[in-house]
């Protein structure tokens, strides 16, 4: 994201997770802001992102989305296992894809994020 307001924004969430740990009623409020600085930017796949992250932060209550693989996988032979699965809250995933948003001038982090949007949509 371009903007400063959003810009810091972003990193208030980062330093919020590092420092408090995962609260999804502050995360999911600062998101639902952030949202509408990307709604400002008019990039579509963003504010998609962002509304599928704490869509599946208020459904869940946490984080459950894998980082997305290097590979392409091919959809046909995918098999969904317990490994792609978790109950369990990823963090680390969490604060990958909130370092998408801060850069998706280069194509990876575009193509990741759509990834994660693509997952939320399967979860």
């Amino acid at each position: 994201m371009e903007n400063p307001s959003a810009q810091k924004l972003i990193k208030k969430i980062q330093v919020d997770l590092f420092k408090n740990g995962f609260v999804a009623e502050t995360m999911i409020a600062d998101l639902k802001r952030l949202r509408e600085y990307a709604l400002e930017e008019q990039n579509p796949v963003l504010v998609k992102a962002i509304r599928l992250t704490y869509e599946h932060l208020e459904e869940n209550g946490a984080f459950l989305i894998p980082i997305p693989d290097d590979e392409p996988v091919d959809e046909e032979t995918e098999l969904i296992t317990e490994e792609n699965t978790s109950t369990e809250n990823n963090i680390e995933s969490l604060e990958y894809l909130l370092s998408l948003f801060s850069d998706l001038s280069k194509k990876n982090n575009l193509l990741d994020l759509k990834e994660y949007n693509k997952a939320f949509q399967e979860f």
